[in-house]
């Protein structure tokens, strides 16, 4: 699988150091957690920030050492809670048969438990054809109660990488990166009580194989996605598909464009999707793209594997201020440990941070933009703890601030009127108004980092704002996307 292909490349030393990206002054970063095994090892996937104003992530393998069904070392993995200040908490071990190695990130239901997945791990009836089970669906709440929703057995599936998605219709959707009729993959629904269904699978050389990112749906209903691999020219695909499952292939990378897109898609405010491949390009080491709903790709940026850094796998994210922010896994100012970066949506890049193994290094997973303003993201190595292979660390936890400033998001980012809404933020608890796009809701203050609210009645396409007043200061928070007012 790409992560594990990829982790071949940490011993290699670049000697391309073509300066393509303009360097910033530091930034203020903050290591928040260094994993020491125990409570786990090697984190792949995004955080997300919860209704309690804490972020949530999951850790591929440590933690329990009486398992060994990770496939990687002992330990299968953990659940953890971390607050912004950096303490962190372990919520569940995984010990093989609930699960183990899980890739993906965590979404939160409106009930506040959480949903995910795990790589490997299970109890299907695999048939031998996954080393150590193929995979599983759980939800789990803050308090650390797990219950397997679903165990994948090969031929619905095996693998799962992305984060699931909450769709329109109240069922969550995804893929898996392996398995099926031809072992490329597969696309589901699943419901909230775990009845799934597989909706499309993929057949490598058609449509592309491996679809290891997280999936994208638009106002339309449909979903957007990359697969690794595979398609007519191998180097992988990026489609779009239904929820009922009817395919379509927008573009199939040559790698001249790029070549092997392992991260998932984010649509921009105006429409365009963006998106990074791992590898091809000018340099051969990776690219970031746009491509419109018909699928006309353009390569905004050719990585060179200097000082800009190379390989990026993680899912961009367009931040409060109209850019985009995304990871390269390796080299950068230091050789292999990695950079953070800013990148418009013309295609300047900017490099905003070096790792340099003490405090991270081969940052795979996207970043997060809590609702402080501040980034979040994490390390899959380094860290200082020399308790974990490769002798560099076991991961790490770290905040990253640009100066942007606090806003408010809003869970979901559509309804229709009456339709039910949460909002997170920070410092909540003085709200004195809430407005979509201008027309007043009435709303609930739960605790300083939730308001629950719903869509009222002539609301239209818009922000979101909260106005708060604290010891006489009045303050506006704006949501970071537009709610989208549905019929």
């Amino acid at each position: 699988m790409s992560k594990m292909r990829s982790c071949t490349k940490a011993g290699i030393l670049f000697v391309l150091w073509a300066a393509t990206a303009v360097a910033l002054p530091a930034q203020t970063f903050e290591r928040l957690h260094s994993f020491k095994y125990t409570d786990g090892w090697a984190p792949w996937a995004p955080l997300v920030q919860a209704s309690d104003g804490n972020l949530y992530g999951t850790v591929s393998s440590g933690g329990n050492p009486s398992c060994s069904g990770g496939g990687y070392s002992t330990g299968c993995g953990t659940v953890f809670q971390i607050t912004p200040g950096g303490k962190l908490t372990t919520v569940f071990f995984f010990d093989g048969t609930n699960g183990s190695a899980p890739q993906a990130g965590l979404v939160q239901a409106a009930n506040g438990d959480f949903y995910g997945s795990t790589f490997a791990g299970g109890t299907g009836n695999f048939e031998g054809l996954c080393p150590n089970n193929c995979g599983t669906i759980f939800t789990v709440t803050a308090s650390g109660t797990l219950t397997t929703l679903y165990n994948f057995s090969f031929t619905d599936g095996a693998g799962p990488t992305g984060t699931l998605i909450l769709g329109a219709d109240g069922n969550y959707y995804g893929t898996t990166s392996g398995g099926g009729p031809s072992n490329a993959g597969t696309f589901f629904k699943i419901t909230p009580s775990g009845t799934l269904t597989t909706l499309y699978t993929f057949a490598d050389l058609t449509d592309g194989a491996n679809p290891y990112g997280t999936l994208v749906q638009t106002l339309d209903g449909n979903f957007y996605g990359t697969a690794w691999q595979g398609g007519p020219n191998t180097f992988g695909t990026v489609f779009t598909i239904t929820p009922n499952g009817t395919f379509t292939m927008l573009h199939a990378f040559e790698n001249t464009d790029g070549s092997l897109p392992y991260a998932g898609l984010v649509q921009g405010y105006y429409g365009d999707f963006y998106g990074v491949t791992e590898e091809g390009g000018t340099y051969s080491y990776g690219t970031v793209f746009k491509i419109t709903p018909s699928g006309t790709l353009t390569t905004l940026h050719s990585f060179s594997g200097g000082l800009d850094g190379d390989t990026p796998t993680s899912t961009l994210i367009q931040a409060t201020d109209g850019n985009l922010y995304g990871t390269a896994s390796y080299d950068g100012l230091y050789p292999n440990f990695g950079t953070v970066f800013k990148i418009t949506t013309s295609g300047e890049l900017t490099t905003l941070f070096n790792f340099d193994s003490k405090d991270g290094s081969y940052p795979y997973a996207a970043l997060v933009q809590a609702t402080n303003g501040g980034f979040y993201g994490t390390t899959y190595d380094g860290g200082g703890s020399r308790a974990c292979p490769y002798g560099y660390g076991c991961g790490t936890v770290f905040s990253l601030s640009v100066g942007l400033g606090p806003f408010v998001e809003t869970v979901p980012t559509s309804g229709n009127v009456g339709a039910a809404v949460r909002i997170l933020g920070t410092n909540l608890k003085g709200a004195t108004s809430v407005t979509f796009n201008g027309t007043a809701a009435t709303f609930q203050v739960i605790s300083k980092s939730e308001i629950d609210t719903s869509v009222p009645s002539g609301a239209t396409a818009g922000p979101v704002r909260v106005t708060t007043t604290v010891e006489g200061i009045k303050n506006t928070l704006k949501s970071n996307t537009t709610f989208q007012v549905t019929e």
